[in-house]
């Protein structure tokens, strides 16, 4: 077993490893949380199309059981799903084991679920403010569960947290003005501090051979973001568009792979060139 305290675990890749290998994830596990939504979605279905065994997990077992059947790549019907709320410990605890039992393994966390909220700095409560941070508590506990039994089985693993163009920049006030709501105050400083998290765990995680690093996309709204705000937006962009999910896809196995091998506590950002100005 491995002793935390002076142990050291090495995540290099052979040096003769090829491109091929460097991206491929044949025989690893990844768990994706909030893999239903808008863009777990194409994150899963990217980690299932390079080679990994993908757990979908939600708040509804049905629709991740659903989603997982969708999932195609070499461990086609090998994907499953799990019933997970990561706002409760509970669930937390009792998905992980779950995963275990099935599977054996996690080898990638995809900490991507997210419990919204509409509400911006004019009208948010405390308790809805709170609740909003509760999504980074549950971003560290589940990253913490699986490092504490990679550690104790002597395994590396592999963590990708979700952050947000909005965890490094403010908002533009005229891009929601008397459209909808501003962007919330209180998501700006959940994004903010999953992006710092990421730095603290990684420094103190990587001689455990547990990576850690973070992935923030810009504009990529859902098909139910309003059409105005989404016009006003395209004209902040450098690139005068807005992203859509498959262009996630490079990085997350960039992040989940050998190919990332020497990368840890850093916060890749795919904004279209918003946080250039």
């Amino acid at each position: 077993m491995l002793n935390p305290q002076d142990s050291t675990i090495s995540t290099q890749p052979r040096s003769d490893s090829t491109i091929q290998n460097l991206f491929d994830l044949s025989g690893r596990i990844a768990l994706v949380t909030g893999a239903c939504g808008h863009l777990g979605r194409a994150l899963s279905f990217a980690l299932a199309e390079a080679g990994a065994t993908v757990v979908v997990s939600s708040r509804s077992k049905d629709k991740a059981d659903n989603f997982a059947a969708e999932l195609g790549g070499l461990a086609q019907g090998k994907h499953i799903g799990i019933g997970l709320d990561h706002l409760e410990e509970t669930s937390i605890e009792s998905g992980f084991s779950e995963i275990i039992e099935r599977l054996g393994s996690i080898d990638v966390l995809v900490n991507n679920g997210h419990f919204p909220l509409g509400k911006d700095l004019t009208e948010v409560s405390g308790q809805e403010f709170q609740q909003q941070l509760g999504n980074a508590s549950a971003y560290f506990l589940l990253a913490r569960r699986l490092r504490d039994w990679a550690v104790e089985n002597n395994k590396t693993a592999n963590i990708i947290m979700l952050g947000s163009m909005y965890g490094l920049v403010g908002s533009y006030p005229e891009t929601y003005q008397d459209i909808c709501p501003a962007s919330p105050v209180a998501y700006h400083t959940l994004k903010g501090g999953i992006i710092h998290m990421t730095r603290h765990l990684a420094v103190y995680w990587a001689k455990h051979g547990i990576r850690v690093n973070c992935l923030s996309p810009g504009p990529f709204p859902g098909p139910q973001a309003p059409q105005k705000m989404v016009e006003q937006l395209c004209k902040k962009s450098p690139m005068a568009r807005m992203g859509i999910p498959t262009e996630l896809k490079g990085a997350v196995i960039f992040l989940a792979s050998d190919a990332s091998s020497y990368m840890t506590g850093q916060n890749l950002i795919i904004d279209g060139g918003w946080t250039a100005w």
